[in-house]
């Protein structure tokens, strides 16, 4: 009987969605690891820069069309997109998302070099350089980056508050090459080798895990985070205004928290339009409980308008504006050329904004300086370190109810559990659907509202001071790692 054995594109499509398990909410971390194993394998046996290409865009497809389906609920069922085109549109994403993985795989196959060092230096460093590279381009989206697999219970988070989120997934290729050079020498001398250099290198992330590089600074602080689940289909309905109102003024004074902190947009209107005595009534409640509230509305100021968070309470009014937009939900990009699109084709409230610029300061609020990010911008930790080392607590707010009862909430929760690892910091996360949480400076989650339920979370959390090498260097010491793997490359490649 003959032995069928499936194509190598569909080999790559299959690795690639399998490597979308390592990720929350099922958190099987070594997953990504042999995916990126099957497909350097796959990239190993072809010496054609066009068959290197497809087979990344085949795992571009995989990892993508599985790991991110939940932009069709966006599009579809909030977006109120035709079926057929939300799905079309969906698709073209994850393919525009693929292209870097395509892109990988052409580079690393038109180097000259060895077929042992493109295996162990040049695919793991072309892999996490197309990641980075995915996280700029076109505002960037660094969704399913490799490295937040291994957030929080792999050994190799240890490298995250040295190298970043790119710096662990380098480490991750790194491995995926190794394990697969190890898979092809058995058990010779250079195999022997290759086993040792991955145990060394995720003992050395385990010990780095035991490092406390920032201190806690002050006495505890109780934090009240609201879950309003106010449903995305009403959200922006005049009907439903003084409902979603009334809940979150009942959830504010039910806090007798020092920190209370509303969700993106929990009241979906105008600061200016606030009622007055509204305000008053959170502002007093925060003066007894001897602290602040922060409230995620918009603000409107000299024609333009910015997806904000402001704060009443003991502290003198502050206002964080999100900087970080997202495409076509946030703002129209070539606006001439498809501004019919935000028209047209989709109904997405707000869909014009203005950033509220990159530097801002954190919020001096219930005697903690608290740096705010807002949805997704939580998804860039080369931004977020710019508020440290000044902050002492981060907080995102966001409303993930545009992606339904899908994976993407917990995805999202896992982005926070890098940023806290990253900068050694707490992150608060206030949500309208979830996932509402509180996580720890080792990027654990210690304390969690179940989704799609009305609730507050309160807690105890604490403010740090230092700084992680991360937070000092950014993305460079990574940058430095590829750069020497790719010129021992280039040297190697010029002896030859």
């Amino acid at each position: 009987m003959k032995r069928i054995v499936a194509s190598p594109c569909l080999q790559a499509f299959l690795a690639g969605a399998v490597a979308v398990f390592g990720f929350a909410p099922f958190d099987i971390f070594p997953l990504p690891i042999l995916a990126l194993a099957v497909l350097f394998r796959l990239w190993s046996r072809t010496e054609r820069p066009a068959q290197a290409a497809w087979l990344g865009f085949a795992f571009g497809m995989g990892l993508f069309c599985v790991g991110i389906h939940w932009i069709y609920v966006a599009l579809h069922t909030y977006g109120y997109m035709h079926p057929v085109l939300a799905a079309i549109a969906t698709a073209l994403f994850a393919a525009v998302n693929a292209a870097l993985p395509a892109f990988a795989g052409y580079v690393q196959c038109r180097f000259k070099a060895s077929s042992n060092l493109r295996m162990l230096l040049l695919m793991p460093a072309i892999w996490t350089l197309a990641e980075w590279l995915r996280g700029l381009l076109f505002t960037g989206f660094p969704w399913l980056t490799m490295g937040y697999a291994q957030v929080p219970n792999s050994p190799l988070a240890g490298y995250a508050p040295l190298l970043g989120v790119y710096g662990v997934s380098l480490i991750v290729a790194a491995s995926a090459a190794l394990l697969l050079f190890l898979w092809n020498q058995r058990w010779s001398k250079q195999g022997k080798i290759a086993l040792a250099v991955v145990l060394v290198l995720w003992a050395s992330g385990a010990a780095l895990r035991t490092i406390e590089w920032t201190q806690a600074t002050g006495a505890p602080l109780k934090v009240s985070l609201l879950q309003g689940n106010i449903a995305q289909d009403t959200k922006f309905s005049e009907d439903a205004l003084v409902g979603t109102m009334e809940t979150y003024r009942r959830l504010a004074q039910s806090s007798d928290a020092r920190l209370t902190v509303m969700p993106e947009t929990a009241l979906p209107l105008l600061r200016s339009n606030v009622p007055e005595s509204y305000q008053t009534l959170l502002s007093d409640h925060a003066r007894q409980n001897g602290g602040d509230i922060l409230i995620g509305v918009f603000e409107k100021e000299d024609g333009n308008y910015y997806n904000s968070v402001y704060s009443l309470g003991s502290a003198e009014s502050q206002h964080y504006r999100k900087d970080h937009l997202v495409p076509f939900g946030e703002f129209i990009p070539l606006r001439s050329v498809l501004g019919w699109f935000i028209n047209d084709v989709l109904d997405i409230p707000m869909g014009d904004l203005a950033s509220g610029g990159a530097h801002q300061a954190p919020l001096n609020v219930a005697g903690q300086k608290v740096a705010v990010d807002i949805c997704y911008e939580d998804a860039f930790g080369e931004e977020i370190i710019r508020a440290l080392p000044q902050a002492t607590l981060l907080t995102n707010v966001t409303n993930d109810a545009w992606y339904g009862d899908s994976h993407a909430a917990m995805q999202h929760a896992q982005l926070s559990q890098m940023r806290a690892l990253e900068t050694g910091r707490m992150m608060l996360r206030a949500t309208n659907t979830g996932v509402t949480a509180v996580i720890g400076a080792d990027g654990r989650i210690q304390a969690m509202l179940p989704q799609h339920e009305e609730g507050v979370l309160t807690a105890q959390v604490q403010g740090y001071v230092g700084s992680t090498p991360y937070a000092v260097w950014g993305n460079g010491g990574m940058l430095a790692l590829i750069g020497l793997m790719l010129g021992f490359v280039w040297k190697q490649g010029r002896r030859r």
